[in-house]
């Protein structure tokens, strides 16, 4: 969407982007260093509480579950409330529920019950937050600037993945893992009072309608209406949980057991957010013209870290696959963001997207908390080799619809080309536990 009352940005910016698109970029970075240190900080207060890999996988569930609940809902008040309040309410729940998971772990008595309930309260303040934050960002830049300024605020995003998660396992190896839960307490806190500045004068009041159940009938339609999109949905329903089970849950246990702890979990992060933002330096440069095909083949490097895990390979070897694995993902999601943006209506977008990022994590609660019963039964190295199964498996079927290979980058006219638009990245789609993250999946929002 672009702002009617901004001012064109002058040729020597590198982005057409005012106030707004600053406030959120600042603040996204900031809980993403908060952030991505404390998903590691979780994984190991479980374990150090005397929890195991079910224990981990149950809170790693507690916090999908409800953004799977209340992802749909989310979106469509997205919609009708204003954007930054939805923000700010959301980064408060947030704080309030960090600040207490880490005053628990810091006094010694958190109880498994207690660390599923406030990583639950995390959840749903991401269901509201994600789909408010996707619409902020959009209406922030011009349509002429949108590559650029997308681009740099996923590299932005990556920069600070890099840095929290190697901070992260740093300061976990060297203190009890509350004291980086508090940090990221603080720094919701910090993005909340940014995003409470945020000027949504320009963004029209949207006219009374049909309520949301015709909100969300309308992006039900849309999404169904598309092969191609609820087939690459369906896919990640299935990558996603895997993922999310590898490396939320299997990771930090094999970090522990064989590779020598914390630390050097966090150091693989950092390799997977490094290759992350190779990968959108590549996509700034590179525009394949059939889209969904070569982000499609690029899922296939998705198995690497799984398999990497089952071996499990030396700390070096982990973190060069899990920098190729970033390097890829970057591809599917910059392509698949191109494509949403090409073929959606932007008047409906928000509906979709919800059901996108609804589908890509509906699985996730099933799959992290199966996966420690699922190690019990089968071995843990088994399970991981299933999980990287799984992923080219699903990977392969999903070429076999048409529109996914067909589906090319249109030229010209459309003033929609958002290549370098990895706001909505499964990290973007995947797992924020990991290498997703995404306080955003997520997905790079914060």
């Amino acid at each position: 969407m672009t702002s009617a009352s901004e001012p064109p940005a002058p040729a020597a910016r590198p982005v057409g982007a005012g106030r707004n698109y600053g406030l959120l970029t600042a603040a996204a970075i900031i809980t993403s260093l908060g952030t991505h240190g404390a998903l590691i900080a979780a994984a190991f207060a479980v374990l150090e509480s005397g929890g195991d890999g079910g224990d981990i996988g149950l809170v790693a569930a507690a916090r999908t579950a409800p953004l799977v609940l209340f992802l749909l809902i989310g979106g469509a008040i997205a919609d009708r409330l204003p954007r930054h309040r939805v923000m700010v309410a959301a980064n408060a729940l947030n704080c309030v529920s960090q600040a207490v998971f880490a005053w628990l772990v810091l006094t010694g008595d958190a109880q498994l019950w207690q660390m599923m309930l406030l990583t639950a309260l995390c959840g749903t303040g991401q269901a509201f937050f994600n789909p408010a934050a996707e619409g902020m960002l959009m209406s922030s830049v011009d349509a002429e600037h949108a590559s650029r300024a997308f681009a740099l605020f996923r590299m932005s995003m990556h920069g600070a993945a890099i840095g929290g998660a190697a901070l992260g396992g740093a300061m976990i190896a060297a203190m009890d893992p509350g004291w980086v839960l508090a940090v990221d307490a603080a720094a919701f806190a910090v993005a909340g009072l940014l995003r409470a500045f945020l000027d949504v004068s320009h963004i029209p009041v949207r006219a009374a309608g049909g309520g949301l159940l015709a909100d969300l009938r309308e992006g039900w339609q849309e999404f169904t209406g598309r092969p191609w999109l609820w087939a690459i949905v369906a896919q990640f329903s299935v990558v996603v949980a895997v993922v999310a089970a590898a490396e939320s849950v299997y990771g930090p246990l094999v970090a522990r057991d064989e590779l020598g702890g914390a630390a050097p979990w966090g150091f693989a992060l950092a390799a997977f957010g490094v290759g992350t933002l190779a990968g959108a330096v590549l996509m700034m440069r590179w525009k394949p013209r059939r889209l969904l095909l070569a982000g499609t083949l690029c899922v296939f490097p998705l198995a690497l870290p799984s398999a990497a895990l089952a071996v499990p390979l030396p700390v070096a070897g982990l973190a060069a696959v899990m920098f190729v694995s970033g390097v890829a993902i970057e591809v599917f999601g910059v392509s698949w963001m191109t494509a949403m943006h090409q073929e959606i209506p932007e008047e409906k977008l928000s509906q979709v997207s919800a059901y996108d990022w609804f589908g890509s994590v509906a699985m996730v609660p099933l799959s992290t908390a199966l996966a420690g019963p699922v190690e019990g039964l089968v071995g843990r190295s088994q399970a991981l080799w299933g999980c990287a199964v799984l992923v080219v498996l699903v990977t392969a079927l999903v070429l076999l619809v048409p529109d996914v290979r067909n589906l090319t980058r249109r030229t010209g006219g459309t003033g929609k080309d958002l290549v370098g638009d990895a706001a909505k990245l499964p990290s973007a789609r995947l797992p924020a536990v990991s290498s997703a993250d995404a306080e955003g999946t997520g997905r790079g929002l914060g």
